[in-house]
């Protein structure tokens, strides 16, 4: 019978996301209470130096799928060495962080193995050699346990969720080079524009400061991305203000943006719809700023204050200068 856990390693540009060193670090921990090993799997090209990165965070072994036609993501490429590797490995499970590429590629391949999956899972609980996955329903308002039967499972974990744990440089794991041929990739990217101005990622971000109508208009932006800058934080936003043009769709939080579970997470000028609730109410820390004291956030919120955004951050910001010394 299968045991132990395969981690798809996801890089950009050469640098691994912290949410696939969690979802490493929890199959380490995982695998202690179940049996088996931890295997994990990287993806791309020039990428070979990673291994040695992702060995401190003690896998038993590494598979490296390194060549051009992995340069950029594609599903089909990625799909067939992400099952190469499963098909090397054996698992019981395959792990990933919910990140987009991960929604595009981990069902894809649960689907090709004929594999359950679990997406957006949020706690993991170990019965014996066997996992249980725990997501939320209903945005949010419910949460479900999964069993599973099969010999196979795949699941997405969100991302600061679960805690990454210390690096251990002294670990080795055995890294493998896997030969893998991409064929039949019908669609491929032959171009990438970066947008500009986000060097933080909303989904991974420790601290986001999210703005709603109650920034009054785009041209406001500068204000809570001056709070973004003393606080080392994401800039996040609500759909509404997205749908009308404010900012771009790559920082919208919600049910029909992006999920995020920050230590901080500071809403300006947000109402409070359940569909936003949906993508932050996991946040470890709610702080809610809106001049409306009947506006639902407050029901969500750690921490609330009633006043005018543009009042009130400014302030905030130049008292957060001041602790940090740098007025």
């Amino acid at each position: 019978m299968a045991q132990g856990i395969l981690v798809f390693i996801e890089q950009r540009n050469g640098q691994m996301r912290k949410s696939s060193l969690e979802a490493l670090s929890e199959a380490s921990r995982l695998v202690g209470k179940t049996g088996g090993e931890v295997s994990a799997v990287v993806i791309g090209q020039n990428i070979k130096a990673l291994a040695a990165e992702a060995s401190k965070y003690k896998p038993a072994k590494i598979f490296v799928v390194d060549g051009g036609e992995f340069a950029n993501y594609s599903t089909e490429g990625y799909a067939q060495a992400l099952a190469a590797a499963i098909q090397k490995a054996d698992p019981a499970y395959v792990f990933s962080a919910q990140t987009s590429m991960a929604k595009d590629l981990m069902p894809r391949v649960a689907a090709r193995l004929d594999a359950p999956i679990a997406t957006d899972v949020v706690e993991i609980k170990s019965e014996g050699s066997s996992l249980t996955a725990v997501k939320p329903l209903y945005s949010g308002k419910s949460f479900g346990l999964y069993e599973f039967s099969s010999p196979l499972v795949f699941m997405t974990l969100r991302p600061n969720r679960f805690g990454m744990a210390d690096a251990d440089a002294g670990h080795q794991a055995q890294v493998e080079d896997l030969s893998v041929t991409a064929d039949k990739i019908r669609a491929k990217v032959t171009e990438t524009h970066a947008a500009k101005g986000q060097t933080i990622e909303v989904s991974e971000a420790p601290i986001i400061v999210a703005g709603g109508r109650g920034i009054k208009g785009p041209e406001n932006w500068p204000v809570l991305q001056s709070l973004c800058d003393v606080l080392g934080a994401a800039l996040g936003a609500s759909r509404a203000v997205v749908d009308a043009g404010w900012i771009d769709h790559q920082h919208q939080v919600g049910q029909t943006g992006k999920t995020v579970s920050p230590q901080l997470y500071i809403a300006c000028g947000i109402s409070g719809a359940i569909q936003h609730l949906a993508g932050m109410s996991s946040s470890k820390v709610i702080v809610a700023i809106n001049k409306d004291p009947e506006a639902p956030i407050f029901k969500h919120a750690t921490y609330g204050i009633v006043g005018d955004v543009l009042e009130f951050v400014p302030k905030l910001t130049d008292e957060l200068k001041h602790l940090n010394g740098k007025n």
